[in-house]
């Protein structure tokens, strides 16, 4: 079945669009963050395909909300045996008491946390956030520094911050660009993906055809990275945007 894809920004949504040779419009929303989707004919044009999003624009939106106040990952206890994700792949968490300072290693195929007896299970937390925060501030230079140079930009200033529906973000004006936290428990590719796309707002603003061109061009496999970022919910947090 021949298809293409493009992106469309309709009322401060972006929307994913993949034209098929079907013979009706279908508007979905799907997890973990609501994305909007619209599997249009052949032959159906963006103005046809913006009226449409409008018509189902109430639907979408509770849609959406529905979806962002779903539950998510368990509150992780901090415990011993608990699953944890770092960089793609899933750690146990192995706790181990200890005076000193706390810190998290990589050990094998576990996530070792060296903490104090006392510490609460909201520092546990904490000192495993941090680490998650140092992960990214370690691989996200190397990224940008590849990029900047490909796409001929420079990134005056990016920092790592928790967000509720977003994997990144970009001010056009001053250039800054924003990670989320949870990035350094996806797959490095997915970091790249993400890089890629914030940069790319450089010289497009919305997710229109040109927007989709020149991911492709510069990142021709952006679409499977972008789904297996999008492939699980994520953690439960008290999120602030």
């Amino acid at each position: 079945m021949s298809t293409t894809s493009a992106y469309l920004t309709v009322r401060g949504l972006d929307i994913d669009i993949v034209r098929k040779d079907i013979k009706h419009l279908h508007v979905g929303v799907y997890p973990p963050a609501g994305r909007v989707r619209v599997a249009a004919p052949l032959g159906v044009d963006d103005e046809q395909i913006r009226l449409a999003v409008i018509q189902r624009l109430s639907w979408i939106r509770r849609q959406r909300k529905e979806l962002q106040t779903a539950a998510r990952q368990s509150l992780r206890e901090m415990v011993t045996g608990e699953s944890h994700y770092a960089w793609g792949v899933r750690k146990r968490l192995k706790v181990v008491e200890r005076p000193g300072r706390a810190h998290v290693e990589i050990d094998g195929d576990r996530l070792a946390l060296y903490v104090a007896t006392e510490a609460s299970t909201d520092q546990r937390r904490g000192y495993l956030e941090q680490w998650y925060r140092e992960q990214l501030r370690s691989a996200v230079p190397e990224l940008i520094g590849k990029w900047e140079q490909r796409l001929g930009v420079t990134v005056p200033r990016w920092t790592i911050r928790k967000m509720k529906t977003k994997w990144g973000s970009c001010n056009r004006e001053t250039r800054a660009v924003w990670f989320n936290v949870e990035l350094a428990k996806k797959h490095p590719d997915c970091l790249e993906y993400i890089v890629v796309h914030e940069l790319t707002h450089y010289f497009e603003g919305n997710h229109g055809a040109r927007f989709t061109a020149l991911m492709d061009r510069n990142l021709p496999d952006w679409r499977m990275r972008r789904d297996q970022l999008n492939g699980a919910p994520l953690a439960q947090e008290d999120w602030t945007t």
